[in-house]
């Protein structure tokens, strides 16, 4: 796996908010013990519950990202401090994924103003541009995971449930991108609800029926939640997402920007199923290929909400991509689900593109598999999911 790295420019440091209660453990574990705080440590995934939690309606609750969705949100990269001389390059990608995604379901994308103008001619009528004041086009990270529930009266209501977020622990401008998740609540008129977390929306993945699968060392980790155990992280991560269950994995710390992100790593494709990364080559050089094994290793002694081990499939990176150097992300994971498509990366490898197609299209068969060039993101270290998030339908 190559390493996830975009232009690091400004520590700021950013104080946390209140500490949620710890979890208990299915295995009477105590979530304090200092080998439940180490990112790194272990080799066994943890199955955690909230004791007393009972699967409620009227809770706030993620959806998983392929149930029906109102539209999706973008933000359009504007800042030659972050991209330098590639940010054109950039803008190109992310308007070829809007235009993909807004074949299948409506997209908003946030800008700054004075690009409004200029980006209707780019992007078309069919996509809203929305004033704000981005900082880069990371939407996944900087705007709210939507949340819904049932009301008394029988409807269904939406809000924005979110963790601050500090440009990954301080490694990136965020002054602008720290205030979108307000925004985007407040243009909709929703409640913004605050974990009382730092982090980010691709450190996690939920499979809408309560567990959450993340690596800890993008969230136990003293550049976002110092002095915080996993316990308490677990219990403000569950709380914020409206789930059940945690299914930790190592992850890998200080590699990349993220602190290695979930959605490059593992994903949901189903209640039951978990999508992994598999390396193209086996290099004892590169940790990221032992990140992997490892990942694989412990979601396949985790279980499911049924308590059955989860169907692990494997998608293979490309042996040979288009893209070059050493923080070109070449992994069909940061694929997007949105209604009745997959967007999925090509990279210029045919035998690994088609390869990763008939995956997705296997596990996702009742959707398009529309496979883009996105390049100069993953020359940035991202993919096409770190660009999106999904608000779910009310209907």
């Amino acid at each position: 796996m190559n390493i996830r790295r975009r232009e690091l420019l400004l520590s700021v440091p950013i104080g946390l908010l209140a500490a949620a209660a710890p979890a208990c453990t299915e295995d009477g574990n105590d979530p304090d013990d200092p080998d439940n705080r180490d990112p790194q440590g272990g080799a066994t995934a943890t199955t955690t519950t909230v004791a007393g939690v009972d699967v409620d309606p009227a809770r706030w609750r993620m959806p998983a990202e392929d149930t029906p969705h109102e539209r999706t949100w973008m933000c359009w990269p504007s800042s030659e401090a972050v991209w330098g001389e590639d940010l054109a390059s950039v803008q190109d990608t992310i308007a070829t994924i809007a235009l993909a995604i807004v074949e299948f379901e409506p997209v908003t994308m946030l800008a700054r103003p004075e690009e409004i103008d200029a980006l209707g001619e780019i992007l078309g009528s069919e996509i809203e541009v929305l004033a704000g004041p981005v900082d880069d086009l990371w939407a996944r990270d900087t705007l709210p995971n939507f949340v819904t529930r049932t009301n008394p009266d029988g409807s269904i209501g939406i809000a924005a449930s979110h963790a601050t977020f500090n440009g990954w622990g301080g490694k990136q401008i965020h002054d602008g991108d720290t205030q979108l998740a307000a925004l985007v609540a407040g243009h909709l008129g929703i409640e913004l609800l605050d974990s009382g977390l730092v982090g980010e929306g691709g450190g996690i993945e939920v499979d809408g029926a309560g567990t959450v699968l993340a690596a800890a060392s993008s969230w136990v980790n003293e550049n976002r939640n110092p002095g915080k155990s996993r316990g308490d992280i677990e219990a403000s991560i569950l709380a914020m997402l409206g789930a059940d269950r945690m299914i930790w994995v190592d992850g890998l710390a200080g590699n990349d920007i993220t602190d290695g992100h979930i959605d490059t790593l593992a994903r949901f494709a189903s209640e039951g199923t978990i999508l992994v990364d598999e390396p193209a080559f086996d290099d004892p050089d590169d940790p990221w290929v032992e990140v992997a094994a490892r990942t694989e290793s412990q979601v396949r002694e985790a279980r499911a909400n049924d308590g059955e081990p989860y169907e692990i499939v494997k998608i293979v990176q490309p042996e040979y991509p288009r893209g070059t150097g050493e923080d070109f992300l070449a992994t069909y994971m940061n694929y997007y689900v949105c209604n009745g498509a997959v967007i999925a990366p090509e990279f210029g490898d045919p035998d690994a593109d088609a390869a990763a197609k008939s995956v997705l299209q296997e596990l996702f068969a009742d959707r398009e598999v529309v496979m883009v060039n996105i390049d100069p993101l993953a020359s940035g270290g991202g993919g096409i999911h770190c660009a999106t998030q999904h608000q779910p339908t009310l209907r």
